[in-house]
């Protein structure tokens, strides 16, 4: 048997054996120890009479498997991840009894310790295929069945599933399989749950642990009334409960904005949403019981940009209820169509139906400029991906598939119109209610209420890889008045797709009397092939920008004309609308990283950016671009002085925001990143804030902020060990430890370095959040001289970590100890090598490392091009 990696074609093949209806009766026995727990599972299913298929079962040890009432030995039929099926009935009854393995890493059913009060907190994460760490099943999408489920666990917890609970009783003389077994010492209970309606294996969900719980109702659109809760940690309660309101508020006004706008009411029993510790994710769409990573929960002041995507994080996984779970994709090439769409309408549903109204900014800014970046790298692939086994998934979660996806998505609302769309979107969903869909089936619905041919659209924007650049071109007479423009469309010659696009091209001008850059006049076109002249603009004024994309209405990058472009780098910070900085910020980062626009000039253009912009996400990722051209594209003779200048700037911004605002605390935040060893400015700085002589009117010093100073401080070597040590002494929480081994790894020190590899590498005990610190922390110290040493063995370590590591341990490692800061032309020689042999390597592993690789590339190209300026 081939192994854990299901294929395509296997997917098929079982799929043609196994037959509705399908029915599990899964125990699970939580009570017999820290490593590992009882499963026991039966399985119900037609199939074909004569036919043998095999079940998914990651497990250390299976005691029995009967199938039609006979034993099987499992040491015959149990391999690879797999239990063969043989000489299968029309109608089949399996039984598998095995002891299945808590993991550490985010993957099947995460055990995790709280130091703070030593409690236990189970919870389970089963996409793509890992429903199988935990109970034996056919699974991949579109085997959907019903599930009934059984817990045992201690009487102190909780346990939560994807139904409600239909009873809990106490149990403590015998096992889930009947077998007799006292247990004098430890009183638990059994949680029996409802039967779950049909759905795919892979949403299936457990939780359990003495959580704290709160609960309210919703009345549904349907006439039912919904039972909802909301569950953390107990030593996050106290933080918790401030925000419980608001987000049972924001969930309801989720609930009753998709229900009006595809005219489908909710359709499950009840929704919970747990929040966890250690995700290795941001969410998961669980049918009914969604669960999210605690570090949404604020103990600390965050940013508005992380209070905003919380809010966009809860509508997102509440639209795949619909989206993804009542109507799933039958394979994972289809996984865009729940991603993008629970990215795009999760948006659409922040802007219009909460408070943050500017959440397409924060999209262009955060979202597109993800797509753009992972669109531009040799491993661009289609929104509709080709996915030809389970490795293949792992690596499509990424930029193209939700932001682009979500991007495009937009775009086709305006090409076949809002109304038409969501109709489109109601009929698909009645159509293949509680059943498996494809993107024939997606377009099929839209054609037939828009009156377009998507399938000439489809093929353009779905089915092939890499994005335009639309460039205007103005012909104008000598008094200023336009007599021809022109837009031009250009496609990499890898991927030499011209697309339809419905956009708008803006006229900007500076309104003397508010000093601010408004719109005066706005066209919206359809563009399509290599030119497309603008006939509506001729005759009119030349405005001081033309914004091409205005309203970020398509997925495209744009450039400007000389005019536009030298007015826009003057004036970018005094335009006044959110989105129209968005876009044309955009467009800057996306030149500067081409290598079209002087690193230096961005840097300052951002900075003064930052004076002005009142949108948290755009924001944070202008700290974050500044600082990669910073440290990365601007010319190594100029780079020690840039750095200098912008860590002066920074620290003056601080001391002009205003008092307790986002920015002053972003600014706070980003200066402490500019750390080098021997600036003793530096240092008296950071110590000064840790103290409290060094202080800024409403910037609090509160845990979080306190960790990011010691980090600042470690990472110039001005705290020891045994400093962040005492530290993590004062609250020792599951939080304050990632943050410890972050601080530990970041230190400037050859020896931290080897530290921080060997933890990373060899620490099986570290869980996936404490692992990723460590890694940050090696990678995150700006000396090429200590990421020297690590090129050649980074490439070296790169077979064993794949051989050794599940996918998302792999994935975080080969990301997080790449030694970005080393010579960029070391390691693009270094991993062309690695590349060239390893041909037959798995698609996925030489997946991550061309990435990695590519930005290196671009690092030295764009590099050279700002030292020959």
């Amino acid at each position: 048997m081939p192994g854990s990696n299901l294929t395509r074609i296997e997917a098929e093949e079982r799929k043609a054996i196994v037959e509705a209806p399908i029915h599990y009766h899964v125990s699970l026995d939580l009570t017999v120890g820290a490593k590992t727990f009882g499963s026991h599972a039966l399985i119900c299913f037609n199939a074909k009479p004569g036919s043998s298929t095999f079940l998914d079962l990651i497990a250390d040890e299976v005691s029995a498997v009967t199938l039609n009432g006979v034993e099987l030995d499992p040491a015959e039929v149990f391999a690879d991840d797999r239990i063969e099926l043989r000489d299968l009935k029309e109608k089949n009854e399996v039984v598998v009894d095995a002891r299945c393995r808590y993991s550490n890493t985010g993957e099947g059913l995460h055990r995790s310790v709280d130091p703070s009060d030593g409690n236990v907190y189970l919870y389970s994460q089963f996409e793509v295929p890992d429903a199988r760490r935990v109970y034996a099943v056919f699974d991949q999408p579109d085997l959907k069945a019903t599930f009934d489920f059984k817990v045992l666990a201690p009487k102190s917890w909780i346990v939560t599933s994807n139904m409600p609970a239909a009873s809990v009783e106490d149990y403590a003389r015998e096992t889930l399989d009947g077998t007799l077994e006292a247990k004098p010492n430890e009183t638990t209970k059994l949680w029996s749950f409802e039967p779950t309606p049909v759905m795919s294996s892979y949403l299936t969900a457990i939780c359990a642990g003495p959580y704290a719980e709160w609960h309210t109702e919703y009345a549904n659109e349907d006439g039912r009334i919904v039972p909802m809760a909301q569950y953390c940690r107990q030593s996050l309660a106290e933080a918790f409960a401030k925000d419980v309101d608001y987000l049972f508020d924001i969930t309801k006004k989720g609930f009753a904005f998709y229900a009006k706008t595809w005219g489908v009411p909710y359709p499950y029993a009840k929704y919970d949403q747990i929040y966890v510790p250690e995700y290795n994710a941001g969410a998961m769409e669980n049918i009914g019981m969604v669960t999210i990573r605690d570090s949404y929960v604020f103990e600390s002041k965050v940013t508005d940009a992380l209070a905003e995507r919380r809010v966009v994080t809860v509508l997102h996984e509440l639209a795949h209820m619909w989206f993804g779970d009542y109507v799933t994709m039958k394979w994972w090439n289809d996984l865009w169509l729940n991603e993008s769409f629970a990215e795009f309408t999760s948006t659409l549903a922040t802007a219009e139906a909460t408070e943050w109204h500017d959440a397409w900014a924060t999209f262009c800014s955060g979202e597109k400029s993800w797509a753009l970046r992972q669109d531009q790298l040799p491993t661009t692939h289609p929104i509709v991906a080709p996915i030809n086994d389970l490795n293949d998934t792992y690596v499509n979660f990424d930029g193209i598939t939700y932001a682009k996806g979500a991007s495009v998505l937009k775009q086709l609302v305006f090409y076949v119109g809002r109304t038409k769309f969501f109709q489109g979107i109601h009929n698909y969903l009645d159509k293949h209610a509680y059943s498996n869909a494809t993107l024939a089936d997606l377009l099929g619905e839209l054609e037939a209420t828009s009156g377009r041919d998507l399938k000439a659209w489809s093929a353009k924007w779905l089915e092939e890889s890499g994005i335009n650049t639309i460039t205007p071109a103005i012909e104008e007479s000598k008094d200023g008045v336009i007599g021809s423009l022109t837009l031009t469309q250009t496609a990499p010659a890898e991927h030499a797709v011209l697309r339809p696009h419905r956009l708008a091209v803006g006229f900007y001008d500076l309104d003397k009397a508010s000093g601010k850059v408004v719109r005066t006049d706005r066209i919206e076109l359809d563009v399509d092939g290599e030119t497309t002249p603008v006939e509506a603009a001729a005759g009119k004024r030349r405005p001081a920008l033309l914004l091409v994309n205005d309203e970020d209405l398509t997925y495209t990058k744009i450039r400007f004309d000389a005019a536009s472009l030298a007015f826009a780098e003057e004036h970018l910070q005094d335009v006044d609308v959110a989105l129209a900085r968005a876009v044309i910020w955009l467009a800057f980062w996306d030149m500067t990283r081409d290598g079209e626009f002087p690193a230096e000039r961005f840097v300052d253009m951002t900075l003064r950016l930052l004076a002005h912009e009142t949108e948290s996400t755009t924001f944070r990722y202008a700290l974050a671009c500044m600082s990669t051209t910073a440290h990365h594209y601007v010319a190594a003779s100029r780079r020690d002085e840039v750095l200098k200048h912008v860590a002066a700037e920074l620290f003056e911004l601080v001391r002009a925001a205003e008092p307790g605002s986002d920015a002053q605390f972003q600014l706070a935040t980003a200066y402490l990143g500019y750390g080098e060893e021997g600036d003793a400015a530096f240092a008296a700085n950071a110590r000064g804030l840790l103290s409290g002589d060094v202080a800024f009117d409403g910037l609090e010093i509160d845990n979080n902020f306190t960790w990011t100073i010691v980090n600042a401080l470690a990472s110039v070597n001005e705290y020891s060990d045994e400093d962040i040590d005492a530290q993590l002494k004062k609250k020792e929480t599951t939080e304050n430890r990632e943050f410890a081994y972050g601080a530990h790894a970041v230190k400037g020190t050859a020896e931290a370095k080897a530290w921080a590899w060997d933890q990373a590498l060899n620490n099986d005990g570290l869980t996936n959040s404490q692992l990723e610190a460590v890694a940050r922390g090696f990678a995150a110290t700006p000396r090429p001289d200590l990421a020297e040493p690590y090129a050649g063995k980074y490439f070296e370590t790169i077979d064993w970590i794949w051989e050794h590591k599940t996918y998302h341990m792999a994935e975080a490692l080969l990301n997080g100890l790449y030694p970005g800061y080393a010579d960029p032309a070391t390691l693009v020689s270094l991993g062309e090598s690695w590349l060239a042999s390893h041909a037959d390597a798995a698609d996925a592993l030489k997946r991550l490392v061309v990435e990695n690789v590519a930005s290196s590339r671009r690092t030295l190209a764009v590099r050279r091009y700002n030292e020959g300026l």
